[in-house]
C-alpha cells in the first residue's frame, strides 16, 4: 500500500536533522516559495536554485525542492517577470513547486555541510570554528505500558533524544503501576468507561535537545498507545554540545600542504584549488568553513590550526593569512555540494523507506566559474 506524504511530512522529519533555530539571525530559510501543505512525490536536493535547476525541476516534475542557498535571500521589492529571479519565482508558481532553504542552520547542524567537509579529508575530533552557543536540554519522562516501552524507547532515541556524547537510546527506567478511569467520551485502549484501571507501566526518563524536542514528543505520542499521554517535560541547567558553524579538527596522519590539495581536489570532486602557503610544508591540523570564511581567518589561526579550508578568499585577506603563518586551500563556495548526497541519503532513510518517494540531486550545473 502506498503512503501519501506531504510536504509538511518530509520537512518536519528533515528539521530533526537541521532545526531553524540554528540558523543565524541574518539568514532567510525554511519556506521560500509555495506551500507545504500539499502531497509530494518527487522531490529534488540542490545547492542553489537557478532557472536551470527549475527547468530539470519541471521536466522531472518535481513537488519539492530543498536547496541549501536560499533563494530569496535578499528581500524583494517587485516581482518582475522580465528579470532572472522574476522568471524563476513565475515557473515555480506555475508548476506548483514549493522550495525550502536549510542554510546556515545545514552548515552548523551535526552532520551538516561542515562535518561532511571534514569527514571526507579525514579530519577527526572535530569541533565548531565559530561556537554559536550550545542547544539547552530538557528532561523528557514519560509514563507507558511495560509491553509498549521498547517501542517507545527506541521511537523517541530514533528522533533525538537520549543522545549523551557517542551514546545513544540513553534512558532511565522505573516499573510501578498506573492507575485512570476512562470518562464518557473515551476510547481506551485499555479498560472500560467508568471502571478504574490499575496498569504495570514503566516510568521512562531521558534528556532531549530542545531543538529537536517537538519531533520527539510526536514521536512518542505516535508510539504510545494510549488515547493521552502522561508525561513531563523539565528545563535543565546542564549544557548540550558546542553548536556552531565551520570545523576544527585532526588529520590522523600528517601530510603535505601539497598532498592535503590533492586529497580535497578528489575528494570535493573540484578541477583546482587556490592555495596559499609552503607546500612540502606538514600540515596536522586542520580548520575549515564551507561558503565564505574569509572573515574567521583570525579564528582559524587561534584554532592552533596549520591551515584553514574555505572559499571566497580575497586577495588582501589571504595575504593577511600568509603573514600570520596559516596556509590556505580555497575549493570555491560551490564545493558545498557535497552535502547534497548526504540530504538525499538521510530523506531515504527517514522518509522512504516503502520506497514512495523518488529523490533526485540536481544535475544542473550551477558553478559560476570555470578555469581558461
Amino acid at each position: 500500500m502506498n503512503h501519501t506524504y506531504t510536504a509538511q511530512d518530509i520537512i518536519r522529519e528533515f528539521e530533526k536533522w537541521s532545526p531553524k533555530g540554528l540558523a543565524f539571525e541574518w539568514d532567510n530559510v525554511g519556506l521560500q516559495v509555495g506551500t507545504l501543505n500539499k502531497p509530494v512525490k518527487n522531490i529534488m536536493v540542490t545547492l542553489d536554485v537557478l532557472e536551470n535547476v527549475v527547468d530539470e525541476a519541471i521536466e522531472k516534475k518535481v513537488d519539492l525542492i530543498i536547496a541549501h542557498h536560499p533563494l530569496l535571500f535578499v528581500k524583494l521589492n517587485q516581482i518582475n517577470l522580465d528579470t532572472p529571479k522574476g522568471r524563476i519565482v513565475q515557473k515555480l508558481i506555475k508548476h506548483d513547486i514549493t522550495v525550502y532553504a536549510a542554510h546556515t542552520n545545514l552548515d552548523i547542524a551535526t552532520g551538516g555541510v561542515n562535518d561532511v567537509m571534514a569527514e571526507l579529508i579525514g579530519v577527526t575530533n572535530s569541533r565548531p570554528l565559530i561556537e554559536t552557543g550550545s542547544d539547552s536540554l530538557v528532561k523528557l519522562t514519560v509514563f507507558v505500558p511495560e509491553n509498549h516501552a521498547d517501542d517507545l524507547r527506541n521511537a523517541i532515541s530514533e528522533a533525538g533524544a537520549g543522545h549523551i556524547g557517542h551514546y545513544s537510546h540513553c534512558t532511565y527506567q522505573l516499573s510501578g503501576q498506573g492507575t485512570f478511569k476512562p470518562e464518557e467520551g473515551t476510547n481506551p485502549y485499555l479498560g472500560e468507561q467508568g471502571k478504574l484501571e490499575i496498569v504495570d507501566e514503566k516510568r521512562i526518563e531521558t534528556i532531549v535537545p530542545k531543538s529537536r524536542l517537538s519531533g520527539v514528543l510526536k514521536a512518542m505520542e505516535e508510539s504510545h498507545p494510549y488515547e493521552e499521554v502522561a508525561y513531563d517535560v523539565y528545563p535543565l541547567l546542564n549544557k548540550g554540545e558546542p553548536m556552531g558553524a565551520g570545523r576544527v579538527g585532526e588529520l590522523d596522519d600528517p601530510m603535505t600542504l601539497r598532498e592535503l590539495v590533492e586529497l580535497i581536489k578528489k575528494q570535493y570532486n573540484v578541477p583546482h584549488v587556490r592555495v596559499s602557503g609552503k607546500m612540502d610544508e606538514k600540515v596536522k591540523k586542520v580548520a575549515l568553513l564551507g561558503g565564505s570564511g574569509e572573515k574567521y581567518i583570525h579564528k582559524a589561526k587561534r584554532s592552533g590550526a596549520d591551515v584553514y579550508i574555505t572559499g571566497d578568499m580575497t586577495f588582501h585577506m589571504t595575504q593577511d593569512a600568509m603573514e600570520m603563518g596559516l596556509s590556505i586551500i580555497d575549493p570555491g563556495h560551490h564545493v558545498e555540494k557535497v552535502v547534497c548526497p548526504k540530504v538525499k541519503k538521510y530523506l531515504e532513510e527517514k522518509c522512504n523507506k516503502q520506497g514512495d518517494l523518488n529523490i533526485y540531486v540536481s544535475e544542473a550545473d550551477t558553478e559560476p566559474f570555470s578555469v581558461v
